[in-house]
């Protein structure tokens, strides 16, 4: 089964990198530059895992973060947050205390990005039994 990963990212750049890296690893990518967009698909796909970039124009990471988790229905899907904001201090606020489920910092490393995403996958299934099935189109934008 492919795991189906959503990437809010609003450098279509970056959306097309971690697209080909993850797919090249065996998962189905979707990336959306619109965090609203993102929140609504979330809802109805409801991805294995979602990466959010935090620094984007009108609505921030952190704020799709709240909506995310605040909804019964998306609250256990882990997210990882891929961002440029590389201090001690904003790691420790994404770990400890907003209980990001990963914190990579760019730039990354192809195998540190598919490593990771495995790895709270991994920790997903263990804990909470088989992701859904289903996929979701792959698309850079």
């Amino acid at each position: 089964m492919c795991a189906k990963i959503l990437c809010i990212e609003d450098d279509a750049d970056i959306v097309e990198l971690v697209r080909l890296i993850l797919e090249q690893g065996g998962f189905t990518v979707v990336g959306l530059m619109e965090p609203e967009r993102a929140c609504e698909l979330a809802l109805a796909e409801r991805p294995d895992l979602i990466l959010l970039d935090l620094m984007m124009p009108g609505m921030d990471g952190w704020e799709v973060y709240r909506r995310l988790k605040a909804d019964p229905r998306l609250m256990q899907i882990p997210v990882v947050v891929l961002t440029a904001k590389a201090q001690s201090i904003d790691r420790a606020l994404g770990l400890h205390i907003a209980k990001v489920d990963d914190y990579i910092t760019k730039p990354f490393a192809p195998d540190e990005l598919l490593g990771r995403i495995r790895s709270v996958l991994g920790q997903r299934q263990s804990g909470a039994g088989a992701l859904d099935g289903g996929e979701i189109a792959s698309t850079s934008r």
